[in-house]
């Protein structure tokens, strides 16, 4: 296109697209054309009575502009009136819900099609609207705020693909009790910050233009954000990731044992994948609350991507919104939201991990897939008491682990099949011995043993928990036999090989145990002490003298409190 040929415009963009719309067309092409098609038309109508064109109509999307933003928003909220007016008159398996995204842009016109960010921040918001839905810019925003009667509703930041900064967004609501009204409204910024922020930008303009002058007289090499070179681990062969603790947007820190139990369950079902290389839990929630670049995470992990996302719990709605983030470049691969009702969570968590495989270009077999998706329990609420259960008992102390023995039992007398409950009351069990709140720790380790294996005759995965176990009552070879079948169903499991490498250590095979501990280190990098300390010990025991010390060292490093890991040093 020639210099002079560009012309530029600022435009109200309206884009919209069919939710589900491959399903329906998979059900049935011929019905899902007929209707599409005739939905088309009543948009195609309502778009020109409010002094918009259509730009663009393919498969299921349609892109549209206005001269005015009012135009547009109020056309869209026509438009979703009509079209659940249409949907009601059809069966409930074949309704077409269109999602609808306005953004106010700026665009370049050349003859009947438009071009440019204006009209892919559009698109993004269209992603980002529930089917039926209608979401907005804050450039948007401000052109309409107070011109209709609809309210609004702040969704924060998105980063969305291919746009180099956030995107600022609103969902439009159109229920009348809502009129006017503008939820979670961005907070505006004082005098006192404006007055800071324009003093902290001229401190930062003199100082880069010292280094910049600095930097040309003594020609320092550039500097790479994230570059291969700089991790502090090889990356695997395979496919890596880092799943970061899910933020809990839900205003209420009660809910957070369910962000982080849908984190916990995603990296779990990642792990059952052979061709993935999965951090493992206790390693991704250092990040918890913290302030970080994926760029960072991929550094210090050494994982090629990194998956980060929120959950918002509210009655029985859940919202979860999900990014997959190359580590190297900071690049979003995908970014999507999803609502759900909260009995649709198993199938969410689902959803999430086979968009995650499938981005990584990652092929299962069917068996394999079957293992990934694999849980123990259809019950939503022994799910959830169990998810309650399990954060009480990772606080260790005696109160919490009875109020997580509470649960848990609550859990199994809702569903007596719940393989992965008993695995967890069988850990509470053992923790009631080394907690010393129990009469009698025979009794207490004897009655995890068989709830251990209770857990894995139902499907459970507690194969390390029963080795483990076997260990503490110095049945050795049992415990063998378990801690092998932990890692061959899970082999990209950090506690797994951790276990593993404890009861080999303690029959005498140190090398193999040694293999086996520093193959969990890799997977949980930023590892608890005794990880590290178990490593350590087995070093010294090895006559490996000078990396017992510093693998001990780190353990201290990790946990001053750890009186084991500094016994273990002093006797490395």
């Amino acid at each position: 296109m020639n210099e002079d040929q560009v012309k530029r415009k600022l435009t109200a963009i309206l884009s919209a697209d069919v939710k589900g719309y491959s399903r329906l067309m998979g059900e049935d092409e011929e019905a899902t054309v007929r209707t599409i098609t005739a939905y088309r038309e009543v948009m195609t109508g309502m778009i020109k009575d409010q002094n918009g064109r259509v730009v663009d109509a393919k498969g299921d999307n349609l892109l549209a502009e206005f001269p005015s933003v009012v135009d547009a928003v109020r056309c869209a909220v026509e438009i979703q009136k009509q079209l659940r007016v249409k949907n009601d008159e059809i069966p409930e398996n074949r309704r077409m819900e269109f999602r609808i995204g306005i953004n106010l842009g700026d665009v370049i016109e050349e003859r009947d099609t438009i071009y440019g960010d204006g009209g892919d921040i559009a698109a993004r918001l269209e992603g980002l609207a529930e089917g039926g839905g209608i979401c907005i810019s804050r450039t948007a925003f401000d052109q309409v705020k107070n011109k209709l009667n609809v309210g609004y509703e702040y969704l924060g930041e998105h980063s969305v693909k291919n746009i180099a900064e956030p995107v600022h967004v609103y969902k439009v609501l159109t229920e009348p009790e809502n009129a006017g009204k503008v939820i979670g409204e961005e907070r505006p910024k004082s005098k006192k910050w404006r007055f800071t922020a324009v003093a902290s930008a001229v401190v930062l303009i003199v100082a880069a233009g010292a280094f910049a002058i600095w930097n040309f007289y003594f020609r320092l090499p550039p500097m790479e954000v994230a570059s291969v070179e700089k991790m502090a681990f090889p990356l695997p062969d395979k496919p890596s990731i880092a799943v970061l603790p899910f933020a809990n947007m839900s205003g209420d820190p009660e809910q957070e044992y369910f962000s982080d139990g849908i984190t916990e369950e995603i990296i779990t079902a990642l792990s059952k994948a052979p061709k993935l290389f999965v951090i493992a839990r206790n390693s991704t929630f250092t990040y918890k609350n913290k302030p970080t670049k994926v760029q960072k995470v991929g550094r210090e992990l050494g994982v090629k991507y990194v998956l980060e996302g929120s959950v918002r719990k509210a009655g029985d709605k859940v919202r979860v919104t999900a990014q997959l983030v190359d580590a190297k470049t900071g690049n979003h691969l995908w970014a999507e939201r999803y609502d759900r009702d909260l009995r649709d969570i198993f199938a969410l968590q689902d959803d999430i991990t086979k968009q995650i495989i499938s981005s990584l270009h990652v092929k299962l077999t069917i068996g394999e897939d079957a293992r990934v998706i694999a849980r123990g329990t259809n019950s939503l609420e022994a799910y959830l008491k169990y998810l309650q259960a399990r954060d009480h008992h990772m606080r260790f102390n005696k109160e919490d682990n009875l109020i997580s023995r509470r649960l848990v039992e609550e859990a199994i007398s809702i569903d007596a099949e719940y393989g992965t409950a008993y695995s967890l009351l069988s850990a509470i069990n053992m923790m009631d011995v080394f907690l010393q709140a129990t009469d009698s720790p025979q009794k207490s380790l004897q009655r995890a043993i068989e709830l251990s294996k209770k857990s894995i005759a139902l499907g459970g995965d507690a194969h390390s928990l029963l080795g483990w176990l076997y260990v503490l009552v110095r049945q050795h070879e049992k415990a063998v036999v378990e801690c092998q079948k932990a890692v061959q169903l899970n082999p990209g499991s950090a506690t797994a090989r951790t276990f593993y490498g404890v009861v080999l250590n303690s029959i005498g095979r140190r090398e193999e145990a040694i293999h086996e501990l520093e193959k969990a280190l890799r997977f949980d990098p930023l590892a608890s002490s005794f990880s590290l300390r178990s490593l350590g010990f087995t070093y010294s025991l090895a006559g490996r003298h000078e990396e017992a010390i510093e693998t001990c060292k780190k353990a201290v490093y990790r946990s001053p409190d750890d009186l084991l890991a500094h016994i273990f040093l002093t006797r490395a």
